[in-house]
C-alpha cells in the first residue's frame, strides 16, 4: 500500500498569498492526497479579515494555534484565543478579524475532500 506524504517544501510552494494573509492547503481531493477531508493552514495578519463566506458541502473546524480572533458565525460574535476550537455548520456564513498583535495562525479542516467556498456579503 502507498501512502500520500506532502512534504513541508511542497506545502510551502503551494501557499496562496492574499492581502489579508495566506492559505496553505495540506490535504484535499483537489490536490490529490485525500478523498473525504480538506485540511489547511490559514494565517490572518493583525488588523485584517478573511472574506465572509459559507460552505454548502461541509462543516468547518478551525483550531487557533496563535494570535487572537473575533469571529462572526451567523449573527453571533465569538472571541478565539490560542488553543480554542470553533466548529462551523454547513451553510452558515462566517469570517474572522485578527485582533491580536501577532498573526492569527490556524489549522482548518472540512468534512469534504471537495470543500466549496461561497462568498457572502458583509452584514451592516
Amino acid at each position: 500500500m502507498s501512502y500520500a506524504v506532502r512534504t513541508a517544501g511542497q506545502a510551502e510552494t503551494a501557499r496562496i498569498a492574499e492581502d489579508w494573509g495566506s492559505l496553505n492547503w495540506l490535504a484535499s481531493k483537489q490536490i490529490g492526497n485525500a478523498e473525504g477531508v480538506t485540511v489547511g493552514r490559514v494565517i490572518i495578519k493583525p488588523g485584517h479579515t478573511n472574506p465572509r463566506h459559507s460552505h454548502s458541502t461541509c462543516e468547518e473546524v478551525l483550531h487557533l494555534l496563535s494570535g487572537k480572533l473575533e469571529h462572526q458565525i451567523g449573527d453571533q460574535w465569538v472571541t478565539l484565543e490560542a488553543g480554542d476550537t470553533l466548529t462551523v455548520p454547513a451553510n452558515v456564513a462566517h469570517y474572522a478579524v485578527s485582533v491580536g498583535d501577532e498573526d492569527a495562525d490556524m489549522i482548518v479542516a472540512y468534512s469534504s475532500g471537495a470543500r466549496d467556498f461561497i462568498p457572502e456579503p458583509l452584514e451592516t
